[in-house]
Protein backbone atom coordinates (compact mmCIF):
# COMPACT_ATOMS: atom_id res chain seq x y z
CA UNK A 1 0.00 0.00 0.00
CA UNK A 2 1.49 3.39 -0.94
CA UNK A 3 2.33 5.80 1.88
CA UNK A 4 -0.19 8.51 2.60
CA UNK A 5 0.90 11.92 1.31
CA UNK A 6 2.33 14.11 4.05
CA UNK A 7 0.95 17.52 4.96
CA UNK A 8 3.52 20.17 4.02
CA UNK A 9 5.01 22.54 6.57
CA UNK A 10 7.43 24.80 4.71
CA UNK A 11 10.16 26.56 6.66
CA UNK A 12 12.37 29.39 5.42
CA UNK A 13 15.10 31.57 6.85
CA UNK A 14 14.13 35.23 7.08
CA UNK A 15 16.45 37.38 9.22
CA UNK A 16 14.40 40.59 9.19
CA UNK A 17 11.31 42.33 7.85
CA UNK A 18 12.90 43.98 4.82
CA UNK A 19 10.26 44.00 2.11
CA UNK A 20 12.30 42.40 -0.69
CA UNK A 21 13.40 39.48 1.47
CA UNK A 22 9.89 38.96 2.84
CA UNK A 23 8.43 38.89 -0.66
CA UNK A 24 10.93 36.24 -1.83
CA UNK A 25 10.45 34.06 1.25
CA UNK A 26 6.66 34.23 1.13
CA UNK A 27 6.65 33.33 -2.56
CA UNK A 28 8.92 30.33 -1.90
CA UNK A 29 6.83 29.16 1.05
CA UNK A 30 3.54 29.44 -0.80
CA UNK A 31 4.98 27.64 -3.84
CA UNK A 32 6.30 24.82 -1.64
CA UNK A 33 2.82 24.33 -0.19
CA UNK A 34 1.03 24.78 -3.54
CA UNK A 35 -0.96 27.68 -2.12
CA UNK A 36 -3.12 29.02 -4.96
CA UNK A 37 -6.20 30.99 -3.84
CA UNK A 38 -7.45 31.62 -7.37
CA UNK A 39 -8.26 34.84 -9.15
CA UNK A 40 -11.08 36.75 -7.51
CA UNK A 41 -10.96 34.70 -4.31
CA UNK A 42 -12.17 36.64 -1.26
CA UNK A 43 -9.38 36.08 1.25
CA UNK A 44 -9.66 37.09 4.89
CA UNK A 45 -6.13 37.89 6.05
CA UNK A 46 -6.36 37.16 9.77
CA UNK A 47 -3.53 38.64 11.84
CA UNK A 48 -3.25 38.60 15.62
CA UNK A 49 -4.27 42.06 16.84
CA UNK A 50 -4.68 41.09 20.49
CA UNK A 51 -3.81 44.54 21.91
CA UNK A 52 -1.62 47.54 21.14
CA UNK A 53 -1.05 48.30 24.83
CA UNK A 54 2.23 46.34 25.02
CA UNK A 55 3.51 47.45 21.64
CA UNK A 56 3.68 45.75 18.25
CA UNK A 57 5.41 42.56 19.49
CA UNK A 58 2.07 41.32 20.88
CA UNK A 59 0.55 41.55 17.40
CA UNK A 60 1.35 40.31 13.93
CA UNK A 61 4.16 42.26 12.28
CA UNK A 62 2.70 44.94 9.94
CA UNK A 63 5.39 44.35 7.31
CA UNK A 64 4.57 40.63 7.17
CA UNK A 65 0.83 41.29 6.84
CA UNK A 66 1.41 43.84 4.07
CA UNK A 67 3.78 41.47 2.21
CA UNK A 68 1.20 38.67 2.33
CA UNK A 69 -1.51 41.02 1.06
CA UNK A 70 0.76 42.20 -1.77
CA UNK A 71 1.33 38.58 -2.81
CA UNK A 72 -2.41 37.95 -2.85
CA UNK A 73 -3.05 41.05 -4.96
CA UNK A 74 -0.30 40.06 -7.40
CA UNK A 75 -2.02 36.68 -7.82
CA UNK A 76 -5.46 38.12 -8.50
CA UNK A 77 -7.08 37.51 -5.11
CA UNK A 78 -9.18 40.04 -3.19
CA UNK A 79 -7.70 40.30 0.31
CA UNK A 80 -8.99 42.21 3.28
CA UNK A 81 -7.56 42.25 6.79
CA UNK A 82 -9.80 41.50 9.76
CA UNK A 83 -9.64 40.51 13.40
CA UNK A 84 -11.63 40.95 16.60
CA UNK A 85 -9.10 42.33 19.11
CA UNK A 86 -9.32 41.81 22.84
CA UNK A 87 -9.23 45.57 23.36
CA UNK A 88 -10.38 48.17 20.85
CA UNK A 89 -11.16 47.65 17.18
CA UNK A 90 -9.04 46.24 14.39
CA UNK A 91 -8.64 49.75 13.00
CA UNK A 92 -7.62 51.30 16.31
CA UNK A 93 -5.07 48.56 17.05
CA UNK A 94 -3.88 48.60 13.43
CA UNK A 95 -3.38 52.34 13.53
CA UNK A 96 -1.35 52.20 16.75
CA UNK A 97 1.01 49.42 15.64
CA UNK A 98 1.56 50.76 12.11
CA UNK A 99 -0.54 48.18 10.26
CA UNK A 100 -2.97 50.73 8.81
CA UNK A 101 -0.05 52.71 7.36
CA UNK A 102 1.53 49.54 5.91
CA UNK A 103 -1.74 48.58 4.17
CA UNK A 104 -2.60 52.06 2.86
CA UNK A 105 -0.41 51.92 -0.31
CA UNK A 106 -2.03 48.59 -1.22
CA UNK A 107 -5.60 49.78 -0.80
CA UNK A 108 -6.40 46.72 1.34
CA UNK A 109 -9.20 47.38 3.87
CA UNK A 110 -8.77 46.73 7.59
CA UNK A 111 -11.85 46.14 9.71
CA UNK A 112 -13.13 44.34 12.76
CA UNK A 113 -14.75 40.95 12.38
CA UNK A 114 -18.43 41.34 13.23
CA UNK A 115 -21.90 39.90 12.55
CA UNK A 116 -21.75 37.01 15.05
CA UNK A 117 -23.54 33.83 14.15
CA UNK A 118 -24.00 30.97 16.59
CA UNK A 119 -21.84 27.88 16.34
CA UNK A 120 -23.34 25.00 18.32
CA UNK A 121 -20.67 23.26 20.41
CA UNK A 122 -20.64 19.49 20.76
CA UNK A 123 -20.51 19.65 24.57
CA UNK A 124 -23.52 21.99 24.71
CA UNK A 125 -24.08 25.71 24.29
CA UNK A 126 -22.62 27.79 21.52
CA UNK A 127 -20.23 30.58 20.55
CA UNK A 128 -20.62 33.55 18.20
CA UNK A 129 -18.31 33.35 15.16
CA UNK A 130 -18.06 36.24 12.73
CA UNK A 131 -20.14 35.75 9.62
CA UNK A 132 -17.53 37.93 7.87
CA UNK A 133 -15.01 35.11 8.43
CA UNK A 134 -17.45 32.34 7.56
CA UNK A 135 -18.31 33.96 4.23
CA UNK A 136 -14.69 34.28 3.07
CA UNK A 137 -13.54 31.87 0.36
CA UNK A 138 -10.50 31.12 2.47
CA UNK A 139 -8.50 32.50 5.37
CA UNK A 140 -4.82 33.39 5.39
CA UNK A 141 -3.92 33.29 9.08
CA UNK A 142 -0.85 35.28 10.16
CA UNK A 143 0.08 34.50 13.77
CA UNK A 144 3.33 35.33 15.49
CA UNK A 145 4.95 32.42 17.32
CA UNK A 146 4.43 33.22 21.00
CA UNK A 147 4.73 31.75 24.43
CA UNK A 148 1.41 31.95 26.25
CA UNK A 149 0.80 32.10 29.98
CA UNK A 150 -2.42 30.08 29.79
CA UNK A 151 -2.01 27.61 26.90
CA UNK A 152 1.84 27.46 26.87
CA UNK A 153 2.36 28.09 23.14
CA UNK A 154 0.23 29.70 20.47
CA UNK A 155 0.57 29.46 16.71
CA UNK A 156 -1.83 28.25 14.00
CA UNK A 157 -4.88 26.82 15.79
CA UNK A 158 -5.17 29.43 18.54
CA UNK A 159 -4.94 32.40 16.15
CA UNK A 160 -8.30 31.46 14.63
CA UNK A 161 -9.99 32.10 17.99
CA UNK A 162 -9.93 35.74 16.89
CA UNK A 163 -12.81 34.93 14.54
CA UNK A 164 -15.03 34.79 17.64
CA UNK A 165 -16.61 38.21 17.93
CA UNK A 166 -15.71 40.68 20.68
CA UNK A 167 -16.44 39.98 24.33
CA UNK A 168 -17.55 36.43 23.52
CA UNK A 169 -13.87 35.44 23.77
CA UNK A 170 -13.33 36.40 27.44
CA UNK A 171 -16.79 35.02 28.23
CA UNK A 172 -15.71 31.70 26.71
CA UNK A 173 -12.67 31.74 29.01
CA UNK A 174 -14.95 32.37 31.99
CA UNK A 175 -17.61 29.79 31.11
CA UNK A 176 -15.43 26.94 29.89
CA UNK A 177 -12.00 27.50 31.43
CA UNK A 178 -12.64 25.27 34.44
CA UNK A 179 -14.75 22.67 32.62
CA UNK A 180 -12.19 19.95 31.94
CA UNK A 181 -11.14 20.12 28.28
CA UNK A 182 -14.00 22.32 27.11
CA UNK A 183 -11.94 25.42 26.31
CA UNK A 184 -9.45 23.68 24.04
CA UNK A 185 -12.37 21.76 22.50
CA UNK A 186 -14.03 25.10 21.77
CA UNK A 187 -10.85 26.39 20.08
CA UNK A 188 -10.66 23.34 17.84
CA UNK A 189 -14.35 23.46 16.97
CA UNK A 190 -14.02 27.12 15.95
CA UNK A 191 -11.13 26.17 13.66
CA UNK A 192 -13.14 23.33 12.10
CA UNK A 193 -16.16 25.57 11.46
CA UNK A 194 -14.20 28.13 9.44
CA UNK A 195 -13.36 28.10 5.72
CA UNK A 196 -10.01 26.54 4.76
CA UNK A 197 -7.28 28.35 6.71
CA UNK A 198 -3.75 28.53 5.31
CA UNK A 199 -1.19 29.68 7.89
CA UNK A 200 1.83 31.93 7.44
CA UNK A 201 3.60 32.08 10.79
CA UNK A 202 6.06 34.78 11.81
CA UNK A 203 9.01 33.53 13.80
CA UNK A 204 11.37 36.21 12.53
CA UNK A 205 10.99 37.79 15.95
CA UNK A 206 9.00 35.53 18.28
CA UNK A 207 7.66 36.21 21.77
CA UNK A 208 9.44 34.10 24.38
CA UNK A 209 9.01 33.37 28.10
CA UNK A 210 5.37 34.41 28.52
CA UNK A 211 2.52 35.96 26.58
CA UNK A 212 0.34 36.65 24.77
CA UNK A 213 1.28 40.30 25.37
CA UNK A 214 4.07 40.64 27.92
CA UNK A 215 6.84 38.32 26.75
CA UNK A 216 10.36 38.93 25.49
CA UNK A 217 11.39 39.41 21.84
CA UNK A 218 13.54 36.60 20.45
CA UNK A 219 14.94 36.69 16.92
CA UNK A 220 14.56 33.21 15.41
CA UNK A 221 14.82 34.25 11.75
CA UNK A 222 12.05 31.83 10.79
CA UNK A 223 8.96 31.91 8.60
CA UNK A 224 6.67 28.89 8.37
CA UNK A 225 3.69 28.07 6.17
CA UNK A 226 1.20 25.23 5.89
CA UNK A 227 -2.29 24.51 4.56
CA UNK A 228 -2.98 22.92 7.96
CA UNK A 229 -2.81 24.91 11.22
CA UNK A 230 -2.76 21.56 13.03
CA UNK A 231 0.30 20.30 11.14
CA UNK A 232 2.09 23.61 11.56
CA UNK A 233 1.54 23.52 15.33
CA UNK A 234 2.68 19.90 15.49
CA UNK A 235 5.91 20.71 13.66
CA UNK A 236 6.82 23.80 15.66
CA UNK A 237 5.72 22.56 19.06
CA UNK A 238 7.73 19.37 18.54
CA UNK A 239 10.76 21.45 17.55
CA UNK A 240 10.37 23.36 20.83
CA UNK A 241 10.51 20.12 22.81
CA UNK A 242 6.79 19.80 23.56
CA UNK A 243 4.33 16.91 23.32
CA UNK A 244 0.52 16.83 23.19
CA UNK A 245 0.55 16.37 26.97
CA UNK A 246 2.08 19.85 27.24
CA UNK A 247 -0.22 21.72 24.81
CA UNK A 248 -3.95 21.38 25.39
CA UNK A 249 -5.01 22.37 21.85
CA UNK A 250 -2.61 19.84 20.35
CA UNK A 251 -3.92 17.16 22.70
CA UNK A 252 -7.48 17.96 21.59
CA UNK A 253 -6.51 17.71 17.92
CA UNK A 254 -4.89 14.34 18.66
CA UNK A 255 -7.95 13.12 20.55
CA UNK A 256 -10.15 13.98 17.56
CA UNK A 257 -7.74 12.27 15.17
CA UNK A 258 -7.30 15.40 13.07
CA UNK A 259 -4.87 15.13 10.13
CA UNK A 260 -1.52 16.68 11.01
CA UNK A 261 -1.72 16.02 14.76
CA UNK A 262 1.04 13.39 14.47
CA UNK A 263 4.55 14.35 13.37
CA UNK A 264 4.62 11.28 11.08
CA UNK A 265 1.93 12.99 8.98
CA UNK A 266 4.02 16.12 8.44
CA UNK A 267 6.47 16.69 5.58
CA UNK A 268 9.07 19.45 5.18
CA UNK A 269 9.42 20.44 1.50
CA UNK A 270 12.07 23.09 2.26
CA UNK A 271 14.15 23.27 5.45
CA UNK A 272 13.67 21.03 8.46
CA UNK A 273 13.23 22.44 11.99
CA UNK A 274 16.76 21.32 12.93
CA UNK A 275 18.10 24.00 10.57
CA UNK A 276 17.02 26.67 13.07
CA UNK A 277 18.41 27.50 16.50
CA UNK A 278 15.35 27.51 18.76
CA UNK A 279 17.34 26.91 21.96
CA UNK A 280 16.81 30.44 23.26
CA UNK A 281 13.02 30.14 23.23
CA UNK A 282 11.69 29.87 26.80
CA UNK A 283 8.50 27.81 27.04
CA UNK A 284 6.40 28.61 30.16
CA UNK A 285 6.57 25.84 32.72
CA UNK A 286 3.71 26.95 34.95
CA UNK A 287 0.41 28.04 33.44
CA UNK A 288 -2.21 30.43 34.78
CA UNK A 289 -5.83 29.23 34.83
CA UNK A 290 -7.62 29.54 31.49
CA UNK A 291 -10.74 30.85 33.22
CA UNK A 292 -11.22 34.57 33.86
CA UNK A 293 -12.43 35.84 37.24
CA UNK A 294 -15.58 38.05 37.03
CA UNK A 295 -13.54 41.07 38.18
CA UNK A 296 -11.13 40.52 35.30
CA UNK A 297 -14.08 40.34 32.90
CA UNK A 298 -15.33 43.69 34.22
CA UNK A 299 -11.86 45.22 33.90
CA UNK A 300 -11.58 43.87 30.37
CA UNK A 301 -14.95 45.34 29.42
CA UNK A 302 -13.79 48.76 30.64
CA UNK A 303 -10.52 48.45 28.71
CA UNK A 304 -12.39 47.53 25.53
CA UNK A 305 -14.66 50.53 25.92
CA UNK A 306 -11.69 52.82 26.58
CA UNK A 307 -9.71 51.43 23.64
CA UNK A 308 -12.64 51.95 21.29
CA UNK A 309 -12.87 55.68 21.97
CA UNK A 310 -9.35 56.75 22.93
Amino acid sequence: MPASPSIPVALARQPDYASAGLARSIDALFAACAFAPGRGARVLVKPNLVSAARGPLACSEPAAVAAACAWLLDHGAKPWVGDSPAFGTARSVGRKIGLAAALAPLGVPLRSLSRPTRLALDFGGGIGISRDALEADLILSLPRLKAHGQVRLTAGVKNLFGCVVGARKPLAHSRHGEQGTRFESLLVQVMLALPPAFTLLDGVIAMSRTGPTGGDPLRLGLLAASPSPVALDTALFTALGQTPRDIATWAECSRRGLPGARLQEVGFPLLRPEAFDLSGFIVPRTLAPVTFHPLRLAQGAFKRLKARFF
